[in-house]
């Protein structure tokens, strides 16, 4: 027994479960059998150090939190129609008790909002922010805004049917290149915007495309120099993009996926010019 909520129990296999629920363990001896009824969550560890690191932590944190949380991660797992495993869950809990016992020594820590995150990955996005407002109801506390931001990436860790780190770098990417327009451009971009979400997905499905080398080619130069020479600023900050993308993954862009990059910097440029921003467009060239 780990306490009263949590209790360890050897199946059939000789495997190590953990079960969960309020009062599971109060006056329960060794041989003493279970009533089904009152676990709530059911856990079965792996062997190794691991192990005794998850046991340690469900036997220190309250109850109130493995219970709020295992509640939160039951409802993502139904909004995105998958399990979550094991290890989601236990990963959850330490970071939530981490930010609780923070906030209780009056730290915040700090973090970028990542409105990239919203528009990549929507629906992890939404499952993270309805996860905290969840855990908040259930333990009566106020989390900071930014807790959608770090339970998404908590998610997306524990979805992406990818090596570990891919879907990590390729958003790091996708924000260097985001903040290279902005910088650019001056201006910080309205990231509710329809022009940001279609920029933001271009970038993604560009990188997309360097890393299975699908890049958009083709033999009519002539739409890349009107735009060279058309729009030099847009077209400076898309060159700029380029050596990062080079310098990153040792590829290089073609020219008809820099013109596309000049078309949406350009699209950028006119939405800021038009809700009255300090973006200078280019010098119309005769």
């Amino acid at each position: 027994m780990l306490n009263n909520n949590v209790v360890i129990q050897i199946d059939e296999s000789g495997r190590e479960r953990v079960l969960m629920g309020r009062g599971i363990g109060f006056q329960l001896k060794p041989t003493d059998a279970i009533d089904p009824v009152r676990v709530e969550k059911t856990f079965i560890l792996d062997g190794g150090e691991g192990a005794e690191r998850e046991l340690h932590l469900l036997a220190e944190v309250p109850y109130a939190v493995l219970e709020a949380v295992s509640r939160a991660v039951d409802g993502a797992e139904r909004a995105l129609g998958r399990a979550l495993g094991r290890g989601f869950t236990i990963a959850v809990v330490d970071h939530i008790q981490f930010v609780l016992d923070r906030l209780d020594q009056g730290v915040r820590i700090p973090s970028t909002p990542m409105p990239e995150l919203r528009v990549l990955h929507p629906q992890e996005f939404a499952a993270a922010a309805d996860m905290a407002a969840s855990i908040a109801t259930a333990l009566g506390r106020e989390l900071p805004p930014e807790e959608s931001v770090f339970l998404t990436m908590h998610l997306l860790n524990a979805t992406r049917d990818e090596p570990n780190g891919t879907a990590a770098l390729l958003f790091r990417r996708v924000q260097h290149v985001v903040t290279t327009v902005e910088n650019g451009l001056g201006v910080s971009l309205d990231t509710e915007s329809l022009d940001y979400a279609r920029f933001v997905l271009h970038v993604q499905f560009l990188l997309q495309r360097l890393v299975s080398r699908a890049m958009l080619r083709s033999q009519d130069t002539s739409f890349f120099e009107f735009a060279k020479h058309s729009y030099p600023a847009s077209f400076a900050i898309a060159t700029e993009v380029k050596q990062y993308v080079r310098a990153a993954t040792e590829s290089e862009l073609t020219d008809e996926e820099v013109l596309y990059l000049v078309v949406h910097i350009e699209r950028l440029k006119s939405q800021i010019v038009g809700s009255g921003g300090s973006a200078n467009p280019d010098p119309v060239v005769t």
